[in-house]
């Protein structure tokens, strides 16, 4: 038996699961909003095994920075102790993995920080990103957005934005990992921030 442990504290879920291959052992899957540092931990410990793998696959983002700094924090020290190898996955990419489509393109929008969205397109079947991933304003995801189908946190905006559309809750659930492509679930396992930061270098 070969395990992965997948990790997700990206968005306001806080979601683990031990896979063997494309089988889900088990998993915990909560939303907690902003208790990602909380409860990741005893999630994990609540798995077969305590989670132990020898693949840790965690999501880089974009989403909230500390959770996505809580995931790669944990993944980084689990690895370390167990010697595991470290993935990443996106998590606009695993929405998107778990929408039920059979055919076309999809829009995943998701929350984002000053009133923006980041929203990425992906193609259902072969599944693939189109484009790259952005950060924009409602309005401005609208003139550039036209999938008739839209999911996550930030789908109502964008559709609100657009006036047409179906707009889908959603958010990533780590078991999901199992739907993505090998390329997207072994990124290199870093903030994946979506847009540039903040602070600016005083001059």
């Amino acid at each position: 038996m070969t395990l992965s442990l997948a990790i997700e504290t990206a968005t306001a879920s806080c979601s683990v699961a031990l896979l063997d291959g494309d089988t889900v052992v088990a998993e915990r899957h909560e939303i907690v909003g902003r208790g990602h540092a909380e409860r990741l931990v005893p999630m994990i410990a609540e798995l077969p095994g305590a989670g132990k793998a020898r693949t840790i696959l965690v999501d880089c983002g974009p989403g909230s920075f500390t959770g996505v700094r809580v995931g790669l924090a944990a993944a980084r020290a689990l690895g370390l102790g167990w010697n595991a190898e470290i993935l990443g996955f996106s998590s606009v990419a695993l929405i998107a993995a778990a929408a039920r489509e059979t055919a076309g393109t999809i829009t995943v929008a998701i929350t984002g920080g000053h009133g923006e969205l980041f929203v990425q397109r992906f193609a259902v079947s072969p599944f693939h990103a189109i484009g790259e991933l952005a950060s924009l304003t409602p309005a401005e995801a609208a003139t550039v957005i036209s999938d008739e189908i839209v999911i996550g946190s930030g789908a109502a905006a964008l559709i609100a934005a657009r006036g047409h559309g179906d707009a889908r809750e959603g958010l990533p659930r780590a078991a999901d990992v199992i739907l993505l492509p090998r390329a997207l679930a072994a990124l290199p396992p870093r903030p994946i921030y979506g847009r540039a930061p903040d602070a600016r270098p005083q001059p």
